[in-house]
């Protein structure tokens, strides 16, 4: 049997100006990127991720290779079991997409969100 991901939905912005009081306006977009893994995130990364963000590790997302999406303060919706809203914490963490045997060679954490 081979490994699989699933389809999660990445929720992107890019700010297209301002407003009257300067705030930014912001482009919300919706894309899908495919064979996604989500798995539980490991006692170092959420000991981490509590003393470096003051936030709680839900799952660990592992990305394909190629992928060009900004995962940085990114929405994520994940589908069923997982269902729900989800925040990326912190900075994606990459290996040498050669060196690396599977089909997946990033990695990023998520929390809870909304």
């Amino acid at each position: 049997m081979m490994i699989h991901g699933i389809d999660i939905t990445l929720i992107t912005k890019t700010q297209i100006g301002t407003d009257a009081l300067n705030h930014p306006i912001y482009d919300i977009n919706e894309e899908t990127v495919s064979d996604v893994l989500v798995g539980a995130p490991g006692a170092d990364e959420i000991s981490n991720a509590l003393s470096l963000y003051g936030k709680e590790v839900k799952y660990t997302l592992a990305i394909p290779k190629g992928d060009t999406h900004t995962w940085i303060d990114t929405q994520v919706i994940l589908p069923e079991p997982f269902e729900g809203k989800y925040r990326t914490i912190g900075y994606p963490t990459a290996g040498i997409e050669e060196n690396i045997p599977l089909r997946w060679n990033k990695k990023i954490m998520i929390e809870r969100y909304g």
